[in-house]
C-alpha cells in the first residue's frame, strides 16, 4: 500500500485510468468478434474506427492497431476492377 500522499493520489488515478482502458479494450474486443463473424462493411468500418481511437488514446500500441486493421480490410468483400 502507499505510504505517502502523492503515492496514495497516484494510485487513485491509477485505478480510474486502468478502469476506462479496460472498457476501451473490452468494447474493441467485442467489435472485432462482431466484425469477424458478420463481415459486413458496416462492423467492419466500427472496429476500425474503435482500434483508431484506442491508439490515439495510448490504450494499444501504433503497430497493433495496423495489424487489426490489415485483418479487417481482408475480411472485407471483393470488388471486380474494370
Amino acid at each position: 500500500m502507499p505510504v505517502t500522499k502523492t503515492a496514495k493520489r497516484a494510485l487513485r488515478s491509477s485505478h480510474k485510468k486502468t478502469s476506462v482502458n479496460k472498457i476501451i479494450i473490452s468494447k474493441l474486443e467485442v467489435a472485432l468478434r462482431k466484425a469477424r463473424k458478420l463481415k459486413s462493411l458496416d462492423s467492419i468500418f466500427k472496429a476500425t474506427s474503435l482500434a483508431d481511437r484506442a491508439t490515439k488514446k495510448k490504450v494499444i500500441h501504433k503497430n497493433k492497431s495496423a495489424r487489426i486493421k490489415s485483418a479487417l480490410s481482408k475480411l472485407l468483400p471483393k470488388t471486380k476492377s474494370k
